[in-house]
């Protein structure tokens, strides 16, 4: 498929994995956030724009020539509800004026988890959170079929991987055994969840923004087996060459500490996540595109190699 431009809303990891894969496919690449900053993870051919999202005529005059728009814009975690729908109006909108195809990205929020999730699962939200998912998606779908956007939707399970800081799997456990601590996780460290690697996560935005065959479709990016938080940091621990250490944030202590921190606040009602099973299957992607994880001690090393690079850095934005 010929297009003429990618853009992509958001330059956090997801969105610089997006442009990473879309490079190697050959696109040409603009990336949107409000400052117009670059990040060390951003590949040097995407044209960073700066752009406030909130503002739908920015928006739109920053995009006005996409063939495709991926909305990877994430508010911060407490600001979901006073943010994200904003955002989502704003974004649905330039992809209307520029008649670009716009791809979603989600997550899995809004499903029954009571048993493995596909693309086809109940929607049941447990949390308000979820709730928000799932009327944002509406919303959506709403767009596709009033012929407004053409659309496909990618979900995903908790990330990790290099550029990832902010997730279950991430810098309460990478960076905090490279720096001789104990790995903290949440909930219970022996029920088998699902991680989506952040560079598949990219591969698969890149691949449905692509295709028409994805259009007008739901897809779970591809996610090897699952594992548990204890079996996760052990391969950790083994590609670091450090002693197995880990503790575990009950969601007792989760509550507590949500009385004076508003992160650990917005995760309480998300513990279930990591209290129960959380497994996806992603087969519908891997075999209608042929695309396969990355094989999980790849992507554990790769994210080692990461860590070890930003902590010498000391840590500072991406």
């Amino acid at each position: 498929m010929s297009v003429s431009l990618h853009v992509i809303l958001g330059t956090g990891p997801v969105g610089c994995w997006i442009a990473h894969a879309l490079c190697d496919m050959g696109h040409e690449v603009r990336a949107i956030n409000r400052t117009g900053r670059r990040s060390a993870l951003m590949p040097s051919p995407v044209d960073v724009v700066a752009a406030d999202a909130f503002d739908s005529a920015a928006l739109i005059a920053a995009t006005g020539r996409a063939s495709v728009i991926y909305q990877a814009l994430n508010p911060a975690y407490h600001r979901w509800h006073q943010d994200f729908p904003a955002l989502q109006s704003s974004a649905l909108d330039a992809a209307h004026a520029a008649h670009a195809r716009y791809v979603s990205i989600d997550n899995l929020y809004m499903y029954d988890a009571s048993s493995t999730m596909t693309e086809d699962s109940p929607v049941a939200p447990r949390s308000r959170k979820g709730a928000l998912r799932a009327r944002m998606a509406e919303e959506v779908w709403s767009a596709h079929e009033l012929g407004d956007v053409r659309v496909a939707v990618l979900r995903s399970s908790d990330y990790f991987g290099p550029g990832v800081t902010v997730s279950a799997m991430a810098d309460m456990v990478f960076g905090n055994l490279l720096k001789k601590k104990k790995a903290q996780v949440l909930g219970s460290a022996t029920q088998p969840h699902s991680w989506a690697y952040i560079e598949d996560v990219g591969r698969a935005a890149a691949m449905l923004g692509t295709s028409e065959d994805a259009l007008g479709h739901t897809w779970i990016a591809p996610h090897a087996a699952p594992r548990t938080q204890r079996e996760m940091v052990e391969r950790a621990c083994n590609a670091m060459g450090v002693p197995m250490r880990m503790s575990v944030i009950s969601p007792f202590m989760l509550r507590l500490a949500g009385l004076f921190n508003a992160g650990a606040r917005e995760m309480v009602e998300m513990s279930y996540e990591f209290t129960a099973p959380f497994v996806v299957n992603s087969t519908r992607i891997q075999r209608t595109f042929a695309m396969s994880p990355t094989p999980l001690d790849e992507a554990i090393e790769r994210t080692v190699r990461w860590y070890k690079w930003y902590t010498a850095r000391g840590g500072t934005p991406v």
